[in-house]
């Protein structure tokens, strides 16, 4: 019989996959897709098979350990958009299928190293100590252990000492099961015994009489816990009929869905005119196309989103629908299980990997047609995909931020294409280069008013530099007309918005002697104030310290806190509102599981006069009692050294301003600002996301930016800024040969320090690659799989499409 080989994908950097034989045992599920256990050097690795029946190899394979499933974990069109991922953004295949399986599918095994009792071997140098550190920790650990703590190579001293006997290496394979939950199943053997039967049977064991006839009267099928706890029975009375053959227990999967009994009630809605003529336009939507919904807040886009997945459902297809952050956006969520209460898979980040697994698997069988979930939710393998929404288009949370460097915007649309669906992309301020697309390809359809003819709230801008301040209140603008607009609201039993994207109690500590800020000593970035509890903290790098008696640099004993945060802005509303109920929504305030959801249930409830945070309480909100918004310092991003501060400024602003005014009782926005007429802040105090796209893309237009142009970004990161700007300097040259050689029009700028010099102790210089994206994709293409992994110290990480340039 002649050898097969295969091509196994495995989730390390890798260029090229590895190839192994196919045992003939195996023949039938080593297919493209699988999961198998392979050989790698010392371990076993689970990777996955890309290809079958590949040229033989020069150097002789090694053999397909095992295929832990029955059918490929990977559908073919999902292989096929991982291969298109792969060269689009230039990343490993390995890597890219690593992103589309969920974590619990994936594992390698663990090598133990114990030391062998009685072992008369006298060793030296590391040798030594590597038996010193095993008997300190009982004798044995795992050989990763050991080579992080001596922090150095340990596999010649390993086989020297396995040689002469003085420890032994054992190999633990990995956990093929996927976090699979089981439990215990009782289960009726044959026949059920004839009643007039029992008594013979069962006459001198009640118990067992109790368990039978029990189990019966739940079709012959039940958990063991529950049987027993049913029937007040012991574990004796059941074994002795299993010994009797009379009953048999198994263990069976048992899927988490911590959603189960918790469906939102559905409620009946009337569609207005607008959204059933988006509806029309979108069924007209070509498959493998897409749209734009271009809606107001509050115009009713996911009732859109709804009609549009269930008219896919009676065709017999599946949907994928994306949400920025899952977490923040709980009533998106909660509408789509409660329309489709058996269909629907959360795969929410806050879930356990055993959990998601579980959601996975649902989908994987085709028990559960839709997926709901953040951007790795555009790998959920729906089957027969039919449409694809994406909530909040606009949002950077979409790109992922470690290879592969993936949008899921852009990867929805590759998807779209393979597998014939249609894809949604639903927004209030679309991004520039969806917004240039649609509307080139006359793809945008409008929701140009809010439900039951509410209107958009009136948004007042409020210049600090000239607005009367509030006596007493230090740190942070706080305005006359801010104050008097929230003493008015919550004296009228309504809610406020308070919105300043900045956390913490404020941006830095000062010395006021010598001016000496306190920054990071890993980070190119002063240290953020907190309160709760007290100390300066790195929002990059976690480092964080006491707050200094007295200054670094020249001793002086008064410091000053500027640019307030949310901790600040916390303790002003609790001193200016006494009575008034106070959330806060940050990232130190939401980080344990559901907190978001405990938060946003107090404000639906009305148990909260008055929620604050940053930019998590602007989207995915919808609470009619909501009457006042208040933007406390519009200013926090607008003049960050990066292309889409503007935009980012004019989307975070306009989406909480939507926050308003939801209800029968109308509502109102403040804005307070040190650039009133900055046309960010203008245009999304009039509602006007169009002007704002057009004035942006004039703007780009010289010198270019997407959307009139495409980008890489290469950053360069080590601990040694020479070798750092040194390679930067040669990768320059390097990408200006490639560029000339092969003839392609793109411009190299750079290198450059990035805006954020240094983050967790690694120099960072960075270098941009403008062009047509058809010849940027030649350039990654060539260029980029020789680009991975970590050389002379530095590490070179390549995003294609980036949404930021920091």
């Amino acid at each position: 019989m002649t050898e097969r080989f295969a091509q196994v994908a495995l989730p390390l950097p890798l260029a090229d996959p590895y190839r192994y034989r196919i045992p003939a045992s195996l023949a039938d599920r080593a297919l493209p897709g699988a999961r198998v256990v392979v050989p790698v050097r010392r371990q076993e690795w689970i990777g996955v098979v890309t290809a079958v029946d590949v040229p033989v190899p020069e150097m002789a394979a090694r053999d397909i350990l095992g295929v832990p499933d029955v059918e490929p974990a990977l559908p073919l069109p999902l292989l096929e958009l991982g291969r298109q991922m792969s060269r689009y953004y230039g990343a490993p295949i390995g890597l890219v299928l690593r992103a589309m399986l969920p974590a619990a599918l994936w594992g390698h095994s663990t090598i133990l190293l114990e030391v062998v009792t009685g072992s008369r071997f006298r060793a030296g140098g590391t040798a030594e100590k590597l038996l010193e550190w095993l008997h300190d920790r009982g004798g044995s650990a795992r050989a990763e252990a050991a080579a992080h703590a001596l922090k150095r190579p340990i596999w010649d001293v390993v086989d020297r000492l396995q040689r002469v006997g003085a420890i032994a290496v054992s190999v633990v394979s990995p956990s093929t099961a996927g976090a699979m939950a089981t439990m215990r199943v009782a289960q009726i053997e044959g026949t059920p015994i004839p009643l007039i039967e029992r008594d013979k049977r069962f006459g001198r064991s009640p118990k067992q009489r109790a368990l039978y006839q029990a189990l019966e009267e739940r079709g012959g099928r039940f958990p063991v816990n529950d049987l027993l706890e049913l029937t007040g029975a012991g574990p004796g009375p059941l074994k002795s009929l299993v010994s009797a053959g009379l009953i048999t227990i198994a263990d069976i999967e048992s899927p988490r869905d911590p959603f189960a009994g918790d469906v939102p009630p559905a409620r009946s809605v009337a569609l207005t005119a607008d959204q059933v003529d988006a509806l029309a336009a979108l069924d007209q939507i070509a498959p493998g196309a897409g749209a734009l919904l271009f809606g107001v807040t509050g115009s009713g886009k996911t009732q859109v989103y709804l009609e549009r997945i269930k008219l896919a459902l009676e065709a017999g297809r599946g949907a994928i629908v994306l949400v920025p952050e899952i977490s923040l956006t709980p009533q998106t969520v909660g509408r789509v299980r409660a329309m489709f209460p058996d269909q629907v898979a959360v795969l929410h980040s806050a879930l356990s990997d055993g959990e998601r697994a579980d959601a996975w698997r649902a989908l994987h069988r085709g028990e559960r047609r839709i997926a709901v979930g953040p951007r790795s939710a555009i790998f959920a393998p729906v089957r027969d995909l039919g449409v694809i929404v994406i909530d909040e288009e606009h949002e950077a949370s979409y790109k992922n931020s470690e290879t592969p460097r993936y949008h899921a915007r852009e990867v929805a649309a590759m998807r779209a294409r393979i597998e014939g669906a249609t894809v949604i992309l639903g927004t209030a301020t679309p991004s520039l280069e969806s917004w240039t697309r649609a509307s080139a390809a006359n793809q945008v359809v409008r929701l140009p008013t809010r439900v039951a003819a509410r209107p958009m709230p009136p948004v007042e801008i409020v210049d600090v530099r000239k607005a009367p301040q509030v006596s007493g209140v230090s740190g942070m603008a706080w305005t006359q007309r801010l104050d008097d607009a929230m003493t008015a609201t919550l004296t009228a039993g309504n809610q406020v918005l308070l919105l300043l994207n900045r956390r913490g109690w404020a941006s830095f500590v000062q010395c006021t002697a010598c001016g000496t800020v306190v920054e990071c000593p890993n980070c190119s970035i002063s240290l953020t104030v907190h309160r709760h509890p007290e100390m300066l903290r790195c929002h990059y790098c976690d480092h964080h310290v006491p707050m200094p008696e007295a200054c670094a640099a020249c001793g002086g004993v008064t410091t000053r806190a500027i640019g307030a945060g949310t901790q600040q802005l916390e303790r002003v509303v609790s001193e200016r509102f006494p009575t008034a109920r106070i959330a806060r929504m940050d990232l130190d305030t939401t980080g344990t599981k559901w907190s978001h959801h405990r938060i946003l249930d107090r404000v639906g409830s009305g148990e909260i006069d008055v929620l604050l945070g940053t930019q998590m309480i602007a989207k995915g909100i919808d609470f009619p009692n909501v009457t006042l918004v208040g933007v406390v310092d519009a200013d926090t991003s607008l003049h960050l050294p990066d292309f889409r501060s503007a935009e980012r400024t004019f989307q975070l602003i306009a989406q909480v301003a939507g926050r308003a005014g939801r209800g029968p009782k109308g509502g109102r926005v403040l804005v307070q600002t040190r650039q009133p007429e900055h046309a960010a802040v203008v245009f999304a105090a009039q509602h006007d996301a169009e002007g704002f796209l057009a004035a942006e893309t004039e703007l780009r237009r010289s010198p270019a930016y997407p959307p009139h142009t495409s980008l890489v970004h290469l950053v360069l990161s080590g601990e040694d800024l020479a070798a750092v700007n040194a390679r930067a300097s040669a990768l320059a040259t390097w990408c200006e040969r490639i560029i000339a050689k092969n003839e392609l029009p793109l411009l190299v700028l750079g290198p450059a320090p990035c805006p954020i010099e240094r983050i967790k102790d690694r120099w960072r210089v960075h270098l941009i690659l403008k062009g047509p994206p058809q010849a940027l994709g030649r350039w990654v293409r060539t260029a980029a799989p020789r680009l991975g992994g970590e050389r002379g110290g530095v590490r070179i990480s390549v995003d294609r499409d980036p949404v930021s340039l920091m």
